[in-house]
């Protein structure tokens, strides 16, 4: 299944009143769910079969008590769903830290999807002011990775 396949499953699940989806390809698995509970695994899954929860966010009416603290900065965020890596190995460093210059460009992280490895790359020059995901997390498609100052 190509990525653009499974990003299009994503929006379209996104806008449906589908709680749970659950497909099986071959070896490919994709299980995706809007629930406040996901399944349980009984088999321990590989980091490319691992299910993609995909959650519910509500949108209630802002008021000026209620507003959204903005935070200053440009965001880098994942073009796909995978697994990200923030360092080329295990035994090297991480790609960027917090307070490392970046510029556009410049490799930030990796992430897997069904086995591929893509390289992650800055759309600014700036500052990395905060990392947003922690190494090896599921990310989902336009989810926050990095705030650039």
């Amino acid at each position: 299944m190509e990525i653009k396949e499974v990003k299009e499953l994503l929006h379209q699940f996104d806008d449906s009143s589908l709680t749970e989806f659950d497909l099986k390809e071959g070896s490919f698995e994709l299980y995706m769910n809007k629930n406040q509970t996901s399944r349980q695994n009984t088999a321990p899954a590989s980091a490319a079969q691992e299910p993609v929860s995909v959650p519910t966010v509500p949108s209630p009416a802002v008021s000026e008590e209620t507003a959204p603290v903005v935070e200053e900065g440009k965001v880098i965020t994942s073009p796909i769903v995978g697994i990200v890596y923030l360092q080329p190995s295990p035994e090297q460093a991480a790609y960027k830290s917090i307070g490392d210059t970046v510029k556009q460009g410049e490799t930030v992280c990796i992430i897997e999807a069904m086995k591929l490895l893509n390289e992650i790359t800055s759309e600014f020059d700036g500052t990395i002011t905060e990392i947003l995901v922690e190494n090896e997390d599921v990310v989902e498609y336009g989810q926050p990775l990095f705030r650039i100052g």
